[in-house]
């Protein structure tokens, strides 16, 4: 069997990683409410939230993993030589305050735009989704917080994301 080289466009690729990002989001989604329909809201939104912690945090290892391979110190700017989202799809950006203090953010998230698309129970059911990367700080560097300072799925315009020394 020969293999062809095919190329696509950035454009079509990132339509691609949106179709994908969809269905995870309607995985996740239909998940919880069947969860919740189980167990009730409480004990459900209880669930869901340790599955996506384990979620992140699994992803947060692998991350730790290769940085350390890579010898470098575990910081927020080294954890991005190792991927593990696409680099297409989402809308990130630097914001600079007032103050001068710069921030990440994200103007658009492929999975926040299909919870949002659910009304209040999606915004909910979505928003416990956001504690992968709560998880993914805590394995790769439980020194550090991740704080969403701002969020979609809280009516923000944008997520906005701190990362702060832990506090005991």
């Amino acid at each position: 069997m020969s293999e062809e080289k095919q190329e696509i466009s950035v454009e079509e690729c990132t339509a691609e990683v949106k179709l994908m990002a969809r269905r995870t989001a309607l995985l996740h989604l239909f998940f919880s409410k069947a969860i919740i329909e189980e167990l009730g809201q409480e004990d459900g939104e209880k669930l869901i939230k340790k599955a996506v912690m384990a979620y992140g945090e699994y992803c947060g290892r692998a991350i730790k993993e290769g940085v350390e391979a890579l010898g470098l110190p575990l910081t927020d700017e080294n954890s991005e030589n190792i991927r593990d989202l696409p680099k297409y799809g989402w809308e990130s950006d630097i914001i600079t305050l007032s103050n001068g203090e710069q921030r990440p953010i994200a103007r658009f998230c492929p999975l926040a735009d299909v919870f949002k698309q659910f009304g209040e129970e999606g915004l909910r059911l979505g928003r416990l989704y956001c504690f992968v990367d709560q998880g993914k700080q805590l394995a790769y560097n439980p020194d550090y917080d991740f704080i969403h300072s701002k969020n979609v799925l809280d009516g923000d315009p944008y997520c906005e994301f701190l990362i702060l020394p832990h506090k005991e």
